[in-house]
């Protein structure tokens, strides 16, 4: 099960940072958000799973990482590359473009570590813990996809871009990626928030059998 989640989310790493990013059209806003949600969404918690407890997991040696200081990390990743400076920056350079992306990585690996692994000792509390910072990492994402979405204007430039082959104008490439982040990264954030904080609640093995 790890080795397996460990090896879907390499995979799609490997398939958002050099098949998507480069050859979908970099310069779309939607090619963006759909790479950033990959990251974060995707590929961040697979590999989470796949690395917790293990002698890689950061979270284990690092025990005042909470999960509400990793999903602060995660805030503010995430709305820094979402300035309309930065994204000029990371458009213009795929230095900078990897920068972005590692941030987003290790910032969504944190978080999803931080809830799902650490040490054995206070797991419980650490995954309610958990709870909130996903629920609270979905919550400013649904923010910033709906800002993004009905911004009355561009706000990462005027010019047409390429989405897949299709050319969009700036205004509604800006609104689909937002639409993305709202599909993606709300709802996968707030799943995750609900089922950690089901597995909390859930029946818990005693010595004298389940409750």
């Amino acid at each position: 099960m790890r080795r397996a989640s460990l090896a879907t989310g390499l995979l799609l790493l490997a398939v958002a940072w050099i098949i998507v990013l480069p050859f979908g059209g970099r310069e779309s806003f939607t090619i963006h958000m759909i790479v950033h949600m990959s990251v974060v969404a995707g590929a961040a918690p697979l590999l989470a799973v796949g690395l917790s407890g293990s002698r890689h997991d950061l979270t284990v040696r690092w025990p005042w990482f909470t999960p509400v200081i990793a999903s602060l990390v995660e805030l503010l990743a995430v709305w820094g590359w979402h300035l309309p400076a930065a994204r000029v920056m990371a458009e213009a350079s795929w230095i900078v473009t990897a920068l972005e992306q590692a941030t987003f990585l290790a910032a969504g690996l944190l978080l999803w570590l931080s809830c799902l692994g650490g040490a054995q000792e206070g797991r419980e509390a650490r995954q309610l813990a958990g709870t909130f910072g996903l629920l609270f990492t979905s919550m400013h994402m649904t923010l910033l996809g709906a800002l993004l979405s009905l911004s009355p204007r561009p706000l990462y430039g005027i010019e047409n871009v390429t989405c897949f082959g299709v050319t969009l104008g700036a205004a509604v490439d800006q609104q689909a990626g937002g639409v993305v982040m709202l599909l993606v990264g709300a709802v996968v954030y707030l799943l995750g928030g609900v089922l950690l904080l089901s597995s909390v609640l859930g029946p818990r093995e005693h010595s004298g059998g389940r409750l």
